[in-house]
C-alpha cells in the first residue's frame, strides 16, 4: 500500500506549518511531524474512519486538524488537511473543489 498526498493537501500542510511557526519557532516543524505521523498511520488503519462528505476523515491526535482521504485499491489519497476550527461550510467548499 502507498500514500499519495495531493498538491492541495500539501498546501494545507504548508499553511499549517507557517501558522504554527509564527506562533512559536519550531512549533511548525512539530506540527508537520505530528501530521505526517497521523498520515503514516493510514498504512494500517485506512478505511476505518468515519466518512464525511464522501471522504474518510482522520482526526489528528495533537492538533485540531482533520485529514480527508479516499482509499482506493492499494493507494490512500490525501485530498485535504483542514483546520477543525474553521467554519464547516468552508470545509465543505474546500472538499468539493478537490
Amino acid at each position: 500500500m502507498k500514500i499519495e498526498i495531493l498538491e492541495e493537501a500539501e498546501q494545507d500542510l504548508l499553511a499549517g506549518f507557517r501558522f504554527y511557526d509564527r506562533l512559536e519557532p519550531g512549533l511548525g516543524q512539530y506540527f508537520i511531524d505530528a501530521l505526517f505521523s497521523d498520515i503514516d498511520s493510514l498504512l494500517l488503519y485506512a478505511g476505518v474512519h468515519q466518512q464525511v462528505f464522501g471522504y474518510y476523515r482522520l482526526l489528528a491526535k495533537r492538533f485540531p486538524f482533520s485529514v480527508y482521504y479516499r482509499y482506493e485499491q492499494d493507494t490512500v489519497r490525501v485530498y485535504a488537511v483542514l483546520d477543525n476550527r474553521q467554519s464547516p461550510s468552508q470545509a465543505v467548499k474546500r472538499l468539493f473543489e478537490s
